[in-house]
């Protein structure tokens, strides 16, 4: 594999990667802890993430449990949750943060599964751009001297290859995202 296609396919997994942490950040009817990667707790002075300040389980498919190390956060992790874009409404016990997670409508299905396909779109584009960028590069390479055409036409055909590879996994995560918001 000639390096710009290394380069390439590394800033294409790098793209791959940031969809699915968005998808994961997309809240289904289903709980799930990656729904509170995004969410940061005051902890005493620190923006710190909810996972480093407490226990996050799902004793049941629409329950989420939240158990802080130091009970003095219970109130800042629900207000965290609660200024969200996540649209949940914690309680607690004084020991634990309970949540339910509500069905959704069949609108905000909707909503969110436009949100999933614009992501999507975002990280088609990413990964063509990258092939753009790897094609100009191997262009100066063929100006300069140091890649014959041949080299450049098999760097080139590689490249699209990875190209299609990773458009194909763009939309079969899409995919499975869809049906994941869709089901009931």
């Amino acid at each position: 594999m000639h390096a710009v296609t290394s380069g390439a396919e590394d800033r294409m997994k790098k793209t791959m990667a940031s969809l699915k942490e968005g998808f994961a950040a997309l809240r289904t009817g289903r709980a799930s802890a990656a729904l509170f990667d995004r969410i940061r707790v005051d902890y005493y002075g620190d923006k710190s993430p909810l996972s480093q300040v407490a226990n996050i389980s799902i004793p049941e498919a629409r329950l989420i449990v939240i158990q802080p190390w130091d009970k003095n956060m219970i109130a800042e992790i629900e207000k965290a949750i609660r200024s969200s874009e996540l649209s949940l409404n914690p309680s607690n016990d004084g020991k634990v943060i309970r949540i339910a997670i509500p069905p959704l409508t069949e609108e905000r299905r909707r909503e969110i599964v436009k949100l999933a396909k614009n992501q999507a779109e975002q990280s088609r584009v990413a990964v063509r751009n990258i092939r753009r960028d790897g094609n100009d590069e191997l262009k100066k390479l063929l100006k300069a001297g140091d890649l014959t055409e041949d080299e450049e036409s098999r760097a080139g055909e590689e490249l699209q290859k990875l190209t299609d590879s990773y458009i194909t996994k763009i939309n079969q995560v899409l995919e499975e995202k869809e049906k994941e918001i869709t089901e009931v």
